[in-house]
């Protein structure tokens, strides 16, 4: 078997595959670590036959869909996953072949209703339902604990117990744990009774997770990050430093928009001297009133730098060709000493 887990953070994936064939599977890839797994593949010399998402994920961001497309493999899940994007959707018993290799999935409801896992030879992909001394969350949107109860207790932990576990998280740098291992071990599988395992899951009093509702709204939809966003929009726009705006400023060089889209209250506290107010939610409305010569250069500056760069890429979409945002935007505009008015 070719085997390959790749962490990112505390996020576990794997790409594996058959040694013969040299056909392969990329499990619960992660968007940070796009350019690694293109690097295996190549390394490898692996044909990835299908891209597996375990479950929608909630605390970090999916790369089956954008890995699916460029690696021209079909993005698997649950057959009750709400992504509309998932090409090959599975039951519970359905099985992936992949060269010689078999990978079985198993239904596990519980910590999202679309949960499963994949045993495959000796090991078994557990997705979030099974970690390493600990379980999935039953509190996020779909999660069920008498789901996970029965998940766990009377389906994944009677696989044999020197089955290897592989989760798809895992926070203290383990690599791997057995299903005998986390029976005797593990402290929320010690309740083996279901109305304990249900009580306890309904009181873990856990912090959600940083990136929930965008990751959620990406991976259920395939939707953009807000880092997509703003990566897409600054290939698409110039920018302008701090230093040469100041200079066209006293030089009066030419025509020039200064268009400050923030906020009227952040205006009002302190803006580039002749700057026009447009704040970003009114852009589209009001660009041909507010803004009559589309030929004109447009410079965007907001508070941070990043609104002003969607602001630009909008005003470029919308036909001002000479639309620029300033690097850095107020804030450092502020700080670098240069001149503000009220």
């Amino acid at each position: 078997m070719i085997f390959e887990q790749i962490a990112a953070g505390g996020c576990q994936s794997y790409l594996v595959g058959c040694e013969t064939t040299r056909a392969a599977v990329l499990i619960d890839p992660e968007q940070s670590r796009i350019e690694h797994y293109r690097m295996l593949v190549n390394q490898l010399g692996v044909h990835i036959r299908y891209v597996v998402d375990t479950h929608t994920h909630a605390d970090h961001f999916s790369a089956s869909r954008g890995l699916g497309k460029a690696l021209q493999a079909p993005v698997v899940m649950h057959r009750l996953s709400p992504a509309p994007f998932a090409d090959l959707r599975l039951d519970d018993g359905d099985m992936l072949i992949v060269g010689e290799l078999r990978l079985k999935a198993m239904h596990t409801p519980g910590h999202t209703r679309d949960s499963l896992c994949l045993v495959a030879e000796d090991r078994v992909f557990t997705g979030d339902t099974l970690l390493i001394g600990g379980t999935g969350r039953t509190d996020l949107p779909t999660g069920d604990p008498h789901a996970l109860y029965e998940s766990l207790f009377e389906k994944l932990l009677k696989l044999p117990p020197e089955t290897l576990v592989f989760p798809a998280h895992d926070y203290k740098g383990r690599s791997h744990s057995t299903i005998g291992i986390e029976i005797a071990d593990n402290p929320r599988l010690q309740k083996v009774e279901r109305t304990a395992f249900v009580d306890m899951m309904q009181h873990l009093d856990l912090a959600a997770p940083t990136h929930l509702t965008e990751a959620l709204r990406t991976n259920m939809s395939g939707g953009r990050t807000v880092a997509q966003m703003l990566a897409e929009a600054a290939r698409e726009v110039p920018f302008m430093s701090l230093a040469e705006l100041n200079d066209r400023i006293g030089r009066n060089s030419g025509a020039l928009v200064i268009l400050d889209v923030r906020e009227k209250d952040a205006y009002d506290k302190g803006h580039i001297a002749g700057a026009v107010h447009l704040p970003r939610g009114q852009l589209e409305l009001r660009t041909n009133s507010v803004l009559p010569d589309p030929t004109v250069k447009i410079i965007t500056c907001c508070e941070f730098g990043k609104i002003s760069t969607l602001a630009a890429a909008t005003l470029r979409d919308l036909g001002y060709m000479r639309a620029t945002a300033l690097d850095g935007g107020m804030k450092a505009w502020s700080e670098a000493g240069y001149p503000l008015e009220q």
